[in-house]
């Protein structure tokens, strides 16, 4: 509830289709690590590539390819296809490879073979006629995307893509005629003006630009790239109160989005800004990022890596475009590329500061926690009001156990908090206090989650954590469990907030109740050791001693906790004895870590 990942920037609001999402099939991941902790396989060496047969690179890059590692994929396919060159699957198959791993140039000498062979490929003239297009060779750019069209998606594309070859090559009137003529869903429209409007302020055309991008705005004033587009426009055609007013809007709608807070100062000083792209080799890539970008939200993760690579081929440090491909990455749990192309965004960007705390997160999540922790005291260090910054830091100290660090950190944004009582400043005292109560450092955390409370008082992970909290130490009991009850009530589907209820009768001695609500958490989270363990002790204590020892031996198998296994074995062993009683307590104390509570 409480998580707000900066990558909602990445991509303007926009009201898309309710046709079918066109994939592209057999498209893989990029993935090639450079460091040691990271899990993905390692590049293959030419040395691996020439020992192995025609059958065995085929294999080799299907594995590749379920690992979503499109780099060793497409060296994979390659390989094979030198001892074959006349197998179109292995030609399509590291023609995609290689788009997906954005090798563009090697794609291109590969779509053109299959060109040779199939005029008919779309995906294979898409990809031609971009690089047509980066060479500025306009008219077969023409040709080749004009033949790539196949659907509602592909067909805007292609559409835009034609209309900036044909401003490249001097045609700016036959560039918006063209893109004008397209029909289609409703949701075209937004993309047709933003793209004309653009076609024509590069043409001269400013009042027709206007226009457009008035048009555009109106449609949907929540697209970051319209709003960027009609302020700039007004900045150098009307006034800069104008170009402000726009700014302003779009900053209520979605706060302190790091472009937008660079036009209000630049609009708010006098200045008149640029338009949103200089050429028709940036134009293309702003339609393929725009579109791209918004199938990463959609669910069309294939055909939106396409996009978004051809984007950056076309301009490499596109700053959306590289946090959208990162943000893609991460959707399909791939950090480990989402950090290479973070590591991208230009130092110059005003984006760079929010790559860097995704880069962060992500470096946490492959293992590389000291880099992340370094990167982000960096960040807080440049800002040190920087809140999500200061969360961020706060959350991987947290989650790795870090307590006494945590909590100075949380303690840190608490005081960069902007005056008010915002219920949203509930979470800052709430992982604070859990950070305090794992330092064993109770008052202050018992002071911090009623703070919380009071802040937001049905929040129920803090409900359920104090309420919890309580009932271990065995004060405070009727009240505790009135909380957690609240928390099951409005969670009833959290294992671990009814693992919590379960345990706290198990702590006041309803063994009944407890089993009760423990079979209830299994079935949430059966995969969950603690859990299981908690039913294992709530067995023990009704008499089901079989059923009991079967739950602490799912426990055992199900990877706890170093310090826990042998505990858990104990008990397998011998049963619950007073000397392990207390065992599966402190597991639960454990447990609320991350916040889910006990």
């Amino acid at each position: 509830m409480f998580s707000n990942r900066f990558n909602r920037w990445t991509v303007a609001a926009i009201a898309l289709m309710g046709s079918s999402i066109a994939t592209v099939p057999g498209v893989v991941l990029a993935q090639t690590p450079d460091h040691p902790s990271d899990t993905a396989a390692q590049f293959p060496t030419r040395n691996d590539l020439k020992s192995l047969t025609t059958s065995g690179s085929y294999l080799a890059a299907r594995h590749a390819s379920v690992e979503r590692d499109a780099a060793s994929a497409a060296a994979f396919y390659r390989s094979a296809l030198r001892t074959d060159p006349k197998n179109n699957e292995l030609l399509d198959r590291a023609f995609i490879s290689s788009v997906a791993d954005g090798d563009i140039d090697e794609a291109v000498k590969l779509a053109e073979r299959i060109l040779a062979v199939d005029k008919s490929n779309r995906v294979a003239r898409l990809v031609v006629g971009v690089h047509d297009l980066k060479l500025k060779k306009y008219a077969t750019a023409q040709t080749n995307i004009n033949q790539s069209i196949r659907g509602p998606i592909t067909d805007l594309v292609a559409t835009l893509l034609s209309g900036w070859a044909a401003y490249g090559a001097g045609d700016a009137k036959g560039a918006v005629a063209s893109i004008d003529k397209l029909a289609g869903p409703e949701w075209y429209p937004l993309f047709k003006d933003l793209h004309t409007g653009m076609i024509l302020e590069l043409a001269g055309k400013e009042k027709d630009a206007g226009t457009r991008f008035e048009r555009a705005y109106k449609l949907d004033d929540s697209m970051l790239r319209v709003s960027e587009a009609y302020a700039r426009w007004l900045s150098r055609n009307k006034d800069a109160a104008a170009a402000t007013a726009i700014y302003e809007a779009f900053d209520k709608k979605l706060p302190r989005h790091p472009l937008i807070q660079e036009g209000l100062r630049d609009t708010k000083a006098g200045k008149k800004m640029p338009p949103l792209v200089d050429s028709a080799q940036a134009g293309a890539a702003e339609a393929l990022y725009g579109i791209g970008a918004t199938l990463t939200r959609r669910g069309g993760e294939d055909l939106a890596l396409v996009y978004l690579q051809l984007s950056l081929y076309l301009q490499p440090t596109h700053p959306l475009a590289l946090l959208s491909l990162a943000d893609l990455y991460e959707s399909v749990k791939r950090p480990q590329m989402a950090i290479k192309v973070y590591e991208r965004v230009p130092a110059s960007s005003p984006l760079k500061r929010n790559a860097q705390i995704q880069l962060a997160v992500d470096l946490d999540s492959a293992d590389r926690t000291d880099e992340s922790i370094k990167i982000l005291k960096s960040v807080v260090s440049e800002d040190p009001k920087d809140l999500e910054a200061i969360m961020a830091l706060g959350n991987i100290e947290r989650g790795r156990k870090k307590f006494s660090d945590c909590g100075a950190t949380y303690s840190r944004g608490i005081d960069a908090l902007p005056a008010g009582n915002d219920k949203a400043n509930s979470v800052w005292y709430y992982y604070r206090g859990i950070c305090e109560e794992r330092s064993k450092e109770w008052s202050k955390a018992e002071a911090d989650m009623k703070k919380a409370l009071e802040l937001q008082p049905d929040q129920p992970h803090v409900l359920n954590y104090l309420g919890y909290s309580w009932i271990d130490q065995g004060i405070n009991l009727d009240e505790g469990m009135k909380m957690i009850k609240r928390a099951v009530e409005q969670r009833p589907d959290d294992g671990y907030i009814v693992d919590s209820l379960g345990w706290a009768y198990y702590r006041i001695g309803n063994y009944e109740e407890a089993v009760k609500n423990l079979e209830r958490a299994i079935d949430l989270k059966p995969e969950d050791p603690t859990i299981n363990d908690h039913l294992g002790d709530a067995y023990w204590r009704v008499g089901r001693t079989l059923e009991a020892k079967f739950q602490w031996s799912h426990a055992r198998d199900l990877k706890p906790e170093p310090d826990d296994l042998p505990k858990i074995e104990a008990k397998i062993a011998n049963g619950l004895t007073d000397d392990n009683s207390n065992s599966s307590a402190a597991q639960a104390e454990k447990k609320k870590d991350d916040g889910k509570g006990g």
